[in-house]
């Protein structure tokens, strides 16, 4: 392997949890602007409406689950959410208008859905405070071998 691609290995954790933490971002300001008003607030300026189906939901899943993706904190079940509730955007508010998203309008549900499908798999990456916890996790296990959910498991059966 060539010292470029060596490097590029080496860094790509941390390149993924730049991409992780920008993506976090945008989402939670997305639903920051439709809670709160802020940043240009919702459609045409202002908020949701508190309980209105499904854009004040919405907005919440957005504030929450990006804030969890920005911060590495339990990224994969965040991104999961966040994944199907852009899926369910998309499908609900877009699809109706036409097939593709360059003409109904859903590209950035469609860009949402599918980079948050992609955290599911790759993780959170470097800078991420789940691999703090993980640590915490793997130091008081090693101390007290017999700690509750730490018991040794058979060895997992390959398919």
């Amino acid at each position: 392997m060539s010292t470029l691609t060596n490097r590029l290995n080496q860094a790509q954790p941390y390149a993924l949890g730049l991409f992780r933490i920008v993506v976090g971002l945008l989402f939670a300001c997305h639903g920051a602007a439709s809670l709160f008003g802020i940043l240009g607030g919702a459609k045409g300026g202002g908020t949701v409406a508190v309980g209105a189906w499904p854009g004040w939901y919405a907005a919440v899943i957005q504030l929450v689950c990006g804030g969890l993706v920005l911060l590495g904190l339990g990224t994969r079940g965040a991104a999961f959410i966040a994944s199907g509730s852009m899926a369910y955007a998309y499908f609900w508010a877009h699809q109706s208008e036409a097939l593709f998203p360059l003409q109904n309008g859903g590209e950035l549900s469609a860009l949402f859905c599918w980079t948050f499908a992609l955290l599911i798999f790759t993780g959170p990456g470097g800078l991420a405070l789940d691999a703090l916890f993980g640590q915490k996790a793997a130091k008081a296990s090693q101390r007290d071998p017999n700690a509750h959910g730490t018991e040794k498991q058979g060895a997992p059966v390959a398919a």
